[in-house]
């Protein structure tokens, strides 16, 4: 069998007769051909990143994040002089959070980073789990760090803030490769065409969420010197909230992969219940420094687990299909954790 390539494709990509191409089958039965130069330079290109144009204070470092993100396996950075001693502590400070990434050549005007990173020891939504597992440790420490005046826990709590930062990286890097490879997406488990921005999203919220959990902690630490001016009843009306806030955002994760309308729909309840709460905490919150911003933290964490929440159910009815009026017919709410009860950590 033959394959007759459009005039216009040949002249535009300056192949010959006796030239190499490639032909690539795509999951949904496609073939995709490629000229041999294209596939090749996706196999392996180096990327430049001149540190002499890195003029402001974090750029170099938010560069080497976002070319590592986008799936880039060899970055080097040059200079035309000599690499500064703060580019150079960006480059090897942001590394450590940065899995597979690494220095594997140094001069005083280069520094080779080469990542090794295999799409096929990790699977997207056990990373999502990690994620969200290491967000919710760092809240339930800060939170724990509040209700017994604990700074050493707050400390312990803003220093894990990294991890999420490696995992979220590391995942949206292997997010944004599957959207181009379908291989890798084959690799990772996702699959679901569709879902890959909701799971860029969840992502992106978990994340969040982390960074509210380490404000919270840094401010923890700063209430110190007010803290016996700050009732013990308030300080466990907040722990609570706490413990309501982790219960949102916990269980909604849980639906995206579990597909439970009722589950999700109760979680939704439970926001409003922590809506009304959070609201009252604010009036009655005496004139401290950090209290509520504390409230305000675990708030905005409720509100992305609700976030969280809508994403489960839309997911549930693509899933569902036909399926979804009977599961709507029996639709019920789920019961609300009442906030003067508390449960263990």
């Amino acid at each position: 069998m033959t394959v007759s390539l459009p005039s216009e494709w040949v002249k535009q990509n300056n192949i010959n007769p006796g030239d190499l191409l490639f032909i690539l089958p795509e999951k949904d039965g496609a073939l995709r051909i490629m000229p041999s130069q294209i596939a090749q330079k996706e196999e392996a290109e180096e990327y430049i990143v001149n540190a002499d144009a890195c003029d402001e204070q974090g750029m170099l470092e938010r560069i080497v994040v976002g070319s590592y993100i986008l799936g880039r396996d060899v970055i080097r950075v040059t200079s035309s002089k000599r690499i500064e001693k703060a580019h150079v502590d960006e480059i090897r400070r942001i590394i450590r959070k940065l899995i597979g990434l690494g220095i594997l050549e140094e001069t005083p005007r280069n520094i080779l980073l080469q990542c090794s990173v295999d799409p096929t020891k990790f699977k997207l939504d056990m990373l999502v789990r990690r994620l969200s597992l290491i967000a919710s440790t760092i809240l339930s420490e800060a939170m724990q760090a509040l209700l017994e005046n604990n700074v050493s826990l707050a400390n312990e709590a803003v220093k894990r803030e990294d991890e999420a930062d490696t995992i979220y990286y590391l995942a949206v890097r292997l997010l944004l490769s599957a959207q181009m490879k379908p291989d890798i997406a084959e690799q990772i488990g996702a699959t679901d065409v569709l879902f890959i921005p909701a799971t860029r999203l969840i992502l992106q919220y978990l994340e969040l969420i982390a960074d509210y959990s380490e404000d919270m902690a840094k401010k923890i630490i700063e209430l110190e010197t007010y803290r016996d001016r700050v009732a013990e009843d308030f300080v466990e009306k907040i722990f609570r909230l706490g413990e309501l806030a982790q219960t949102i955002f916990q269980k909604a994760v849980d639906c995206v992969f579990a597909h439970d309308i009722k589950v999700a729909n109760g979680i939704l309840e439970m926001h409003n219940v922590l809506e009304i709460e959070a609201d009252r905490l604010m009036r009655e919150a005496p004139e401290i420094p950090y209290l509520r911003a504390i409230i305000s933290c675990l708030n905005k964490i409720a509100d992305i687990g609700a976030t969280i929440a809508d994403i489960s159910i839309n997911r549930a009815l693509e899933k569902l299909g036909k399926d979804i009026e009977n599961v709507v017919r029996s639709v019920k709410h789920v019961r609300t954790l009442p906030l003067t009860s508390r449960t263990k950590t």
